[in-house]
């Protein structure tokens, strides 16, 4: 396989903001457009930091007074699932086609048997290619 370097698979389609933009509206650009992480930067364009939506839980859960909402406010109903039968190609295809991250797996009898997300598939990548030649 030939290498496939950065440049060609990255995306330059980038949303940022500064240091002092509030956690509400971070959160806000990232859910308009429909984004895991946005990039922290300084009124240069210079790399500060990174916020993801890993770092919401964070927030979320070291928030006080506790807003004590529960999950059911927000979270998704209409859930795709897998089977564990189901091919790792067609997984991959509809997590691309719906930008799925993340993938249930579930069982007619047992219900919930495990889930499988892009850190699965790029794990499973890593495994079945040679790896990088060192230098």
């Amino acid at each position: 396989m030939q290498d496939i370097f950065v440049a060609r698979v990255m995306s330059t389609s980038l949303r940022t903001v500064t240091p002092d933009t509030l956690v509400e509206d971070a959160g806000q650009v990232m859910l308009e457009n429909d984004i895991g992480s946005v990039l922290v930067v300084d009124d240069d364009g210079h790399l500060e930091g990174i916020l993801t939506t890993t770092d919401f839980v964070d927030i979320v859960a070291q928030s006080y007074p506790k807003a004590e909402t529960t999950v059911s406010r927000y979270m998704s109903t209409d859930v795709v699932t897998a089977s564990a039968q189901d091919s790792i190609r067609d997984v991959a295809d509809l997590m691309v086609e719906e930008g799925f991250k993340h993938v249930p797996v579930v069982d007619e009898e047992e219900g919930a048997i495990g889930i499988i997300t892009t850190t699965d598939l790029a794990s499973y990548l890593s495994r079945v290619h040679s790896p990088s030649p060192k230098e």
